[in-house]
């Protein structure tokens, strides 16, 4: 997969957490269990995602907090209080801030975002 696909699909999973958890409070979110499964699995694809871009475009799109998401993988598999607040960060810090620089760096650096066959040989 290239980086255009994935940095498509941290965007495509990235939405769907905003989508997911708008207008719901901590509580809320927390005492809800299908939408907090459904939105952890989409805030895991996104830290799986960011471990497999390639460190030259990690490095070019440097804003989004890529340590921040592979930190956030390892402590979701924590059980707990601390696993609820690290998925609520992700929700309210990771996903916005990491969608919004997405964009910028779209419109300033589109190439990054073009999906261009691979090189064969």
């Amino acid at each position: 997969m290239n980086k255009a696909d994935l940095l498509a699909q941290i965007e495509e999973a990235g939405e769907a957490v905003m989508i997911l958890t708008e207008g719901l409070e901590k509580p809320e979110f927390l005492r809800s269990r299908v939408t907090r499964v459904v939105v952890e699995r989409q805030v895991l694809v996104i830290c799986d995602l960011a471990v497999r871009l390639p460190q030259q475009t990690r490095n070019i799109l440097a804003e989004p907090d890529w340590a921040g998401w592979e930190a956030t993988r390892k402590q979701l598999a924590l059980a707990g209080q601390e696993a609820d607040e690290v998925l609520w960060f992700a929700v309210t810090s990771l996903a916005p801030a990491t969608l919004m620089w997405l964009r910028v760096y779209r419109e300033n650096q589109p190439k990054l975002f073009i999906c261009e066959p691979e090189q064969v040989g």
